[in-house]
């Protein structure tokens, strides 16, 4: 999954660091950089220099907040939702190895493992605890 996210993030030219941001970003609806700040796992201030990298490759634009004018909001430009869109496409190709298995065979895996990720007894395992990020 690793060399996957950093073929992604390649593509796009973005480190993985930002390609996370990019993905928590969406062009309608601005997020406000303490929610980017939550998000990332990263203190506030450090959240303008990941905005910065995002602007500098013309892929987010910081917004005034709709509320509350002391408040800037990120959203992605036309250039980040295609970037973005970029990324997923190679993210969501299923691995080489699975070539093995038929379509069919390809389907019901995928029902497997959406039954397994739905089921609320899943976050008390410890295989389903996020790891460090990117």
């Amino acid at each position: 999954m690793q060399s996957r996210f950093r073929e992604a993030s390649a593509l796009i030219d973005l480190t993985p660091g930002l390609m996370k941001s990019l993905f928590h970003l969406e062009a309608d609806e601005g997020v406000p950089m303490r929610e980017l700040a939550n998000h990332c796992g990263c203190d506030a201030s450090y959240v303008t220099t990941i905005v910065d990298g995002l602007e500098g490759k013309g892929f987010a634009e910081r917004r005034p907040h709709p509320t509350d004018r002391r408040v800037k909001a990120i959203a992605l430009t036309e250039a980040g939702v295609a970037a973005k869109a970029q990324a997923m496409a190679v993210l969501h190709e299923p691995p080489a190895a699975f070539d093995v298995l038929s379509a069919s065979e390809q389907r019901q895996l995928r029902d497997l493992i959406r039954k397994v990720a739905a089921d609320p007894r899943r976050a008390a395992t410890p295989w389903a605890t996020p790891g460090p990020s990117s």
